[in-house]
């Protein structure tokens, strides 16, 4: 026995765990994401679809080839006050991988994110606020030949209530861009709300975002009508209704309606949503779907996903959040879409529970090589006396 009781059993063992747990960290931190997003595919368009003139507008421009178009939400960078060291830590490792594979293999053109960048956006200091826009341009750099355009959500700027002016300006200095417009790409609309101003109760920046409203629905009817009387000033658009992506879902009572795999929980979906506060207004969504007629509507905020069908004509589809902080199955929306067509998919990504369970496996192997070996070397006795001896100290 002492012919084997050198140091190359123990040398062999450690070898062993080392690549034992080499292997599961590499799987679980890199490689996994991997045969998740190689699942997913653009979804084909083969016909026009969409109410409020989804299928195109007669005599308006023919479909293209389809626009690739990302759709993501909520990833909730955590601040300064909140956020727990490893939490953030590890949040920002998932959420950076599972989009950087991502954009390697589907290769979007444009990648929108829904609103609710920033955990602590609403009350974070000029100082932090600068790290949390640090961190998130490293997490979702991307090359030139993908746009990513960024909405504003109510942990962005605040709730109503808190939002102000300082904090929406800072919010579009460092994404270059207006919360509220009309963004045309490859013959699309694109219209980009700032839901969070659209509580209709005056306040400076509500008059402003529901004023620039305005003036983009009148341009784009003007680009419907093919610009009759009085559009001489208008900007033109291509005649097609609008896609409409917004941080907060159009009203709707409650997720009782939801379905699939990433819906709420069945004991959520019943709990009745708050105007202004889990949802749009009546009255902010009804003005919104009759001065736009979107053929199709994108939101976040919830979490969780779901589709619904305003006035039996107008498609709404909530985009989960992107955060492992926030589900245990996060995804994404895959939207191949042409100035007459469009269609979805969905991209799940890798389940947390799957990833601490293929931990808990490898860490339950290793105890048992490392038992095994205490028996074959020492014999069952002396192992457990020196585990008693352990224990003693």
């Amino acid at each position: 026995m002492s012919r084997f009781g050198g140091r190359w059993p123990l040398a062999s063992l450690l070898l062993l765990l080392s690549l034992l747990l080499g292997g599961a960290f590499f799987f679980c931190e890199y490689l996994i994401y991997f045969p998740a997003v190689l699942k997913c595919g653009w979804p084909r368009v083969e016909r026009p679809r969409g109410g409020g003139g989804g299928g195109g507008v007669e005599g308006g421009p023919p479909d293209s080839p389809p626009l690739r178009a990302m759709v993501l939400s909520d990833t909730h960078l955590l601040g300064a006050v909140g956020g727990h060291w490893f939490d953030k830590l590890r949040r920002e490792w998932q959420m950076e991988r599972a989009f950087q594979t991502a954009l390697w293999f589907l290769q979007p053109e444009v990648v929108f994110i829904l609103g609710d960048i920033f955990d602590e956006g609403k009350w974070s200091s000029q100082k932090n606020w600068e790290d949390d826009v640090r961190r998130f341009k490293r997490m979702f750099r991307h090359s030139g030949d993908t746009e990513l355009v960024v909405l504003v959500g109510n942990h962005d700027i605040g709730f109503h209530y808190e939002m102000d002016w300082f904090k929406l300006q800072r919010f579009e200095k460092v994404f270059n861009a207006s919360s509220t417009r009309m963004m045309t790409k490859n013959g699309v609309n694109f219209l980009l709300v700032n839901s969070v101003a659209l509580h209709g109760d005056g306040c400076p920046i509500c008059q402003s975002v529901e004023k620039e409203l305005a003036r983009i629905s009148g341009d784009l009817d003007c680009s419907l009508q093919n610009s009759p009387d009085g559009c001489e000033d208008a900007h033109v658009y291509p005649p097609t209704a609008p896609i409409m992506l917004q941080h907060y879902p159009l009203y709707r009572v409650s997720d009782a309606g939801c379905t699939g795999a990433d819906a709420a929980p069945p004991e959520e979906r019943k709990l009745l949503f708050r105007e202004k506060y889990d949802v749009l207004s009546k009255e902010a969504s009804q003005k919104l779907l009759q001065w736009f007629k979107p053929r199709l509507i994108l939101s976040g905020h919830t979490h969780s996903g779901c589709e619904v069908i305003h006035d039996n004509k107008y498609p709404e589809v909530s985009v989960p959040s992107f955060s492992w902080r926030n589900r245990n199955n996060p995804s994404f929306i895959l939207v191949s879409v042409s100035p007459g067509s469009y269609a979805l998919s969905k991209c799940f990504l890798p389940e947390e529970s799957t990833v601490i369970g293929v931990y808990s496996l490898v860490g339950a192997c290793s105890m048992l090589l490392v038992v095994a070996h205490c028996l074959w070397m020492k014999g069952l006795m002396q192992c457990l006396s020196l585990v008693g001896k352990h224990k003693s100290i």
